[in-house]
C-alpha cells in the first residue's frame, strides 16, 4: 500500500524536459538564499530602528521597484529573450545585495531597495516565458508547480538558516547570503542550459500567431489580476506585518519565525504537486480553485483575531499554506492561458505587477492599520478584504464560464 502511494507519488515528477529541472534546480539555489526577505521589516525596525511608517514607506519602493522590474522584464523577454534577461537580472542583483549592507540612512534604502528589485523582479516574467519555451503544453501547470515547489523548498530552507545566521553572524551575513546564491544560481543555468528562441513545442500550426486583441479589452484577466492583487496582499502580509506580530504579541524569537515559514514550505513540498496533478487530472475549473484559495486565505487572516493562545500560529499557517497550494499556481496557469503565442511576456509582466502592486499594499496598508489603530484591526480589514476577492474570483468564473458558450 505504501509503496503504491509512494510510486504514484513519483509518477506526478515525470516527463519534465531537462531544462525544465535545471531551472528548478537555479529557482530552488536563488531561492534558498533569499535570506533577506522575510527579516526585512525585523532588520529595518529593530536593526535600523526605523519607525513603522518608514518601515511601510522603504517596502514601498520594494514594491514599486518590483512594479517595474516586472514590467521592464516581461517587455524585454518578448523583444531580445527571456535567455538574456534572467542572467543580467540575477548576476546584477547578487552584486547589489553585497552592496545593500552598507547602506543604513532612510532616503539611501529607498533608493536602492527601488533599484534592486527593479533589476531582480526582472527575472519573474522572464522566468515564466521560460517555462513556455522549455515545457510541452500539457505539462505547463505542472512544470509551474515544479519550480513552484523549489521557490517553497528554498523558502523553507532559507527563513531557517536566516534566523541562525541572524543570531549567530547578525544580519550582515545575509547580504552575503543573498547576493552569493543570486551569482551562484545564474551561473549554473548559464553553463548548463543553452539559449532557445522558439519552443518546439508551440507554433507548429500557425507559427505566424500575431496577438489578435490587446491585453488592455480582455476583461476577465483585468478583474482576475484584482483578485490576485488581493491574494498578494493578504500573502505578503506573511513577510511584513506577521514577523513583527510574533515579536510584539507572543516574544518568538528570530528562529521560531524562522521555523514557522518553513512548516509552510515543507507542506508545499510534499502536497502541492500531487494536488496540483489531481485537479489537472480532473478537469477541475482553475478559477474555482483560485477562489477556493483566496476564501481560505481570509479565513487564515481571521485567524490571527485569536491573540491569547500562540498554537493559533500554526493554525493560521496551515490554512495560509492551503490557500497558497490552490491560489498561485493555478492563477500563474490561467494568465498564462489567456496570453496569444508570442506575447507571453506581456500577460506575464502585467501578471507579475500585480504581485508587485500587492508588495505595496500589503507592507503600507497593514503597518498604517498598526500604527493608527492594531494588530486586531489590520486581520480584520486583511479578512474581509479576502472576501472580497473571494467575490471577485466568483465573477471570473461566471464570465470565463459565459465565453465558452459562443
Amino acid at each position: 500500500m505504501v509503496k503504491a502511494a509512494f510510486f504514484r507519488y513519483i509518477e506526478n515528477y515525470k516527463g519534465f524536459s531537462r531544462e525544465i529541472w535545471i531551472l528548478t534546480l537555479v529557482t530552488f539555489i536563488n531561492r534558498a538564499g533569499t535570506m533577506v526577505l522575510p527579516f526585512l521589516s525585523k532588520y529595518l525596525k529593530e536593526d535600523l530602528h526605523f519607525s513603522y511608517s518608514q518601515v511601510g514607506w522603504i517596502m514601498v519602493c520594494f514594491g514599486l521597484g518590483s512594479m517595474l522590474g516586472s514590467w521592464l522584464g516581461g517587455k524585454l523577454s518578448d523583444k531580445i529573450g527571456f535567455y538574456r534577461i534572467m542572467i543580467f537580472s540575477l548576476f546584477t542583483s547578487g552584486l547589489m545585495f553585497f552592496g545593500l549592507q552598507f547602506i543604513t540612512s532612510f532616503e539611501g534604502l529607498c533608493i536602492a531597495m527601488f533599484l534592486i528589485m527593479v533589476v531582480a523582479d526582472m527575472f519573474r516574467p522572464a522566468m515564466f516565458v521560460s517555462l513556455g519555451a522549455y515545457a510541452k503544453p500539457e505539462n505547463r501547470t505542472r512544470a509551474l508547480t515544479l519550480v513552484r515547489l523549489a521557490i517553497n523548498l528554498g523558502f523553507a530552507a532559507g527563513p531557517a538558516l536566516g534566523g541562525l545566521i541572524i543570531m549567530n553572524i547578525g544580519y550582515q551575513g545575509l547580504f552575503w547570503a543573498d547576493g552569493g546564491t543570486c551569482i551562484l544560481a545564474i551561473i549554473i543555468f548559464a553553463i548548463l542550459v543553452k539559449e532557445k528562441k522558439k519552443s518546439k513545442f508551440i507554433d507548429k500550426k500557425d507559427p505566424d500567431n500575431v496577438l489578435t486583441h490587446s491585453v488592455f479589452k480582455d476583461k476577465p484577466f483585468w478583474i482576475f489580476l484584482g483578485t490576485c492583487l488581493i491574494t498578494g496582499i493578504l500573502f505578503f502580509q506573511l513577510f511584513t506585518t506577521i514577523p513583527l506580530y510574533h515579536k510584539e504579541q507572543f516574544n518568538l524569537t528570530e528562529l521560531q519565525t524562522g521555523l514557522l515559514l518553513t512548516l509552510n514550505g515543507i507542506l508545499v513540498f510534499f502536497l502541492e504537486m500531487p494536488i496540483v496533478s489531481y485537479i489537472e487530472r480532473n478537469k477541475i475549473n482553475k478559477v474555482k480553485i483560485v477562489c477556493l484559495g483566496c476564501f481560505a486565505m481570509a479565513i487564515s487572516l481571521f485567524l490571527m483575531l485569536i491573540n491569547f493562545w500562540s498554537g493559533i500560529l500554526i493554525i493560521m499557517m496551515l490554512f495560509m499554506t492551503l490557500a497558497e497550494m490552490f491560489a498561485f499556481p493555478f492563477s500563474n496557469s490561467f494568465a498564462m492561458s489567456r496570453a496569444p503565442k508570442g506575447h507571453e511576456g506581456r500577460y506575464m509582466a502585467i501578471f507579475t505587477m500585480s504581485f508587485s502592486l500587492a508588495h505595496i499594499l500589503s507592507a503600507k496598508v497593514g503597518m498604517e492599520i498598526i500604527a493608527n489603530w492594531g494588530y486586531q484591526a489590520n486581520w480584520l480589514f486583511m479578512g474581509l478584504l479576502g472576501l472580497l476577492g473571494t467575490g471577485m474570483c466568483y465573477w471570473v468564473l461566471k464570465l470565463t464560464n459565459a465565453e465558452k458558450k459562443y
